[in-house]
């Protein structure tokens, strides 16, 4: 902020009071993306023109609004700029059918740039440097990171992205230093010690994460946090890495002490909520190993006999949705339970709530170690509602608040519950979720303006689950119905799938033999978690198949998991 000040007129264009905008002498309110008229270009050049979707909540200006007001004509709108740029530049057509076809589509035709053919010169670079080998001493190279969640900060004020874990440490509302455990070890450093690091004369305090996997004597820390201006939920959450990250060192710095301060700091993880311990969970085998056993993922535990259960049997003689997970394709990157949470207003809770276990996500990614602390194998495995055929929940709800659904769901009617919390008692998944306080908050109009109004926004006191983004399938139904057919296979798809970006969930009807959801099923890598409960889930996985180096120890490439 130190050059900042030596500007003598500084006004700040943006959303938020955050801490550039308490530097500058004036402030003026912007629009949201979603307010504005604007045009962009994609990496290939291609140009579309951005319209809005709302008017202007709080009369904010854009940036085209901005600049205009130092120019010759201060008082045209942000449409009037856009439209009559593109107007001096299309030629030789009837120029307001060009603009309604190119507002339309979303693109303007042929607006592409030429391909090139480039070729790359080799040149010599000089290698980075190196820190010395077997670091006995105080200091470590410090690897500077975009976060995960809340990226650089720009994010830092979105509790949704606050209160989602990260995907390895499954910190919450934080972002600690991750040390490995020899480097935490020679260094005599403990899980949430907190310590100074100090670089250059700057010095920032954070606390010690001991991460598995994590390179030796190195650390790493994720930038974007230890705001001071960034709004109700995200000022004062975590450390500020930018206080020692230098613009000649942007990335990595090597040769930063670091030293303990006697204090300790609560991180609050996730990792240990919800356990199954004891479980065969992730099921995994080398390639090598799959050949000779293809089934192996449904020999690790018996599955009872559909016939062995005093539950009525289900006829679905319409549809029947179920869901494959791919574990082989499942990277960990969480997008699948943003995505749940916005399509289903999912609350946040807060850090001290989280701690509690009461966070309210209705999917999780569960992470798995495997082998040395130096060098672990990690697993994923995201775990939804499995929607059983005979679900436990079902029968220990007084009220009938949880029932089971003629296509096969496992359905809450959540203006029925009473908050016994038997039916997550009875869960063995552990995947319902119950609101102990009012975490919604009725009052702001945003927030109302923020929730699908497809689902119900439940109260205090209400149990609540992943419903297979039933809302989804009414409106595939409604839209299938117009047209005098079944529901394609694939024109439904839960929030999950959607945002998945490896295609690791697949959602169908499995009713339908030729869809994909049966096509995965089929595959002798799929298996039903705790299936040896004969709840018959309906949402299964498919197990982990390797092919590890031939140079990696013994150890390290067992045949199953």
């Amino acid at each position: 902020m130190g050059a900042l000040q030596k500007v003598p007129l500084r006004i700040y264009h943006g959303t938020h009071g955050n801490e550039t905008a308490a530097n500058c002498s004036w402030v003026v309110n912007g629009t949201h993306y979603l307010e504005e008229w604007s045009d962009v270009r994609s990496i290939d050049g291609s140009v579309s023109i951005v319209q809005p979707l709302i008017a202007p909540l709080y009369g904010g200006k854009s940036a085209h609004e901005l600049l205009n007001a130092f120019g010759a004509q201060p008082e045209l709108s942000g449409y009037e700029t856009v439209r009559g740029y593109w107007q001096s530049q299309i030629k030789g057509v009837d120029f307001e059918s060009w603009w309604q076809k190119s507002v339309h589509d979303g693109f303007v035709a042929n607006s592409a740039y030429a391909p090139l053919n480039l070729r790359v010169k080799m040149t010599s670079f000089a290698p980075p440097a190196q820190t010395a080998a077997g670091n006995t001493g105080g200091s470590v190279e410090l690897i500077f990171r975009p976060d995960p969640c809340v990226y650089d900060g720009r994010f830092a004020n979105n509790a949704w992205l606050q209160e989602l874990h990260k995907p390895m440490t499954k910190v919450v509302w934080d972002n600690p230093l991750m040390v490995s455990p020899n480097t935490a070890a020679r260094l005599d450093l403990e899980q949430q010690d907190v310590v100074e690091i100090r670089n250059a004369g700057q010095k920032v305090e954070a606390a010690v994460w001991i991460q598995p996997g994590h390179p030796d004597d190195s650390v790493t820390m994720f930038l974007g946090y230890g705001r001071q201006r960034a709004g109700r939920a995200g000022t004062g959450m975590g450390f500020n890495a930018y206080q020692i990250r230098q613009s000649t060192e942007l990335n990595s710095v090597h040769g930063v002490k670091l030293n303990k301060t006697g204090r300790t700091y609560p991180l609050i993880t996730t990792q240990g909520f919800q356990s199954m311990v004891g479980r065969h969970l992730v099921r995994e085998a080398t390639l090598e190993g799959f050949r000779k056993d293809p089934l192996f993922a449904t020999r690790v535990e018996k599955e009872p006999d559909p016939a062995e259960t005093l539950y009525p049997v289900y006829e679905y003689t319409g549809y029947a949705w179920g869901m494959a997970i791919d574990q082989n394709a499942c990277v960990g990157c969480n997008a699948c339970v943003i995505a749940c949470q916005s399509e289903n207003n999912v609350p946040v809770v807060g850090k001290m709530e989280v701690a509690r276990g009461r966070h309210m996500h209705w999917l999780r990614v569960d992470t798995y170690y495997k082998g040395g602390l130096a060098n672990p194998q990690v697993y994923f495995q995201p775990v939804p509602c499995m929607h059983c055929e005979t679900a436990p929940c079902e029968l220990v709800c007084p009220v009938a608040a949880t029932v089971h659904g003629t296509e096969g769901l496992n359905e809450m009617i959540y203006n029925r519950c009473v908050g016994t919390r038997y039916c997550s008692n009875n869960c063995p998944y552990k995947v319902r979720r119950f609101n102990f306080l009012l975490f919604q908050d009725w009052n702001m109009p945003q927030y109302k303006m923020m929730r699908n109004p497809d689902v119900t926004v439940r109260s205090r006191g209400v149990m609540e689950k992943c419903t297979y983004c039933i809302q989804r399938i009414q409106h595939g139904r409604m839209d299938a119905e117009k047209k005098d057919q079944l529901i394609p296979d694939g024109s439904v798809q839960t929030a999950c799938q959607q945002a998945c970006p490896s295609d690791a969930i697949v959602f169908g009807n499995i009713n339908d033999k030729n869809s994909r959801v049966v096509k995965l099923k089929e595959n002798p890598r799929n298996y039903g978690l705790l299936a040896d409960l004969n709840t018959r889930p309906r949402t299964t996985y498919l197990a982990v198949v390797t092919n590890p180096s031939p140079d990696l120890p013994e150890a390290e490439k067992s045949e199953h998991a």
